[in-house]
C-alpha cells in the first residue's frame, strides 16, 4: 500500500520487494538529498582517503542526468519508520546499473540484494556495471551475486581503476 513519509512527503507507488524489512519505491526529488547523504556516507567507508563529501554535487547533477537520459531510479525505504536506506539508478536501454548504495546501518542486512533484485527485474535479463577495483566489498559482494568480470577500465573522474562485469540470467 504506497504510504507517505512523514520526513519528505513523497508518495511510495512501485513495491516489489516483500522479503525484507523494506519497500521499494519510486524516486522522488524530494528524496536527492537523503540519498546523496547515503551515497557520501557508504563512499567514505568503502575509500577512506577520497573527500566525497567535495563530490555531493557530482552525484546531484548525476542523477539529474541519467534521469533525464531514461536511468529508473529506485529507492530502499525502512518500513518502520520511512527511513531511506539505499537507492539504485539502471538504464534498462543500456542494461546498465551506475549506482547501488546502501545506508552504513542497512550494510550486510540484504538491502543490496534486494536493489540488485530490481535491478534485475528492469532488466531484459542483462546486468552491466563498472566497479571501482579498489572497492573490494562491492567486487566481491557482485562476484557473488553472479556477475563475471568482463574488462577493466577507468572512472573517468577519479582516474582509478574500475573492473567492469556482467551478470546474465540464466
Amino acid at each position: 500500500m504506497p504510504g507517505k513519509s512523514r520526513a519528505t512527503g513523497w508518495q511510495s507507488t512501485a513495491q516489489h520487494d516483500r522479503r525484507g524489512p523494506w519497500r521499494i519505491v519510486d524516486y522522488d526529488p524530494m528524496m536527492l538529498p537523503e540519498m546523496t547523504d547515503l551515497w557520501v556516507g557508504a563512499w567514505k567507508r568503502a575509500m577512506p582517503g577520497v573527500d566525497f563529501e567535495a563530490r555531493r554535487g557530482w552525484l546531484v547533477g548525476h542523477v539529474v542526468v541519467l534521469i533525464k537520459a531514461g536511468t529508473i531510479v529506485r529507492v530502499l525505504v525502512d518500513r518502520r519508520n520511512d527511513r531511506l536506506i539505499g537507492f539504485v539508478t539502471f538504464d534498462p536501454q543500456r542494461n546498465w546499473l551506475d549506482q547501488l548504495v546502501v545506508g552504513l546501518g542497512y550494510q550486510g542486512s540484504g538491502a543490496s540484494q534486494a536493489l540488485l533484485g530490481e535491478a534485475r527485474r528492469l532488466s531484459s535479463g542483462v546486468v552491466r556495471l563498472d566497479v571501482n577495483a579498489e572497492n573490494t566489498h562491492a567486487c566481491a559482494f557482485y562476484a557473488r551475486e553472479g556477475f563475471m568480470e568482463t574488462g577493466h577500465g577507468v572512472n573517468p573522474t577519479s582516474g582509478r581503476p574500475t573492473i567492469q562485469m556482467e551478470w546474465r540470467r540464466s
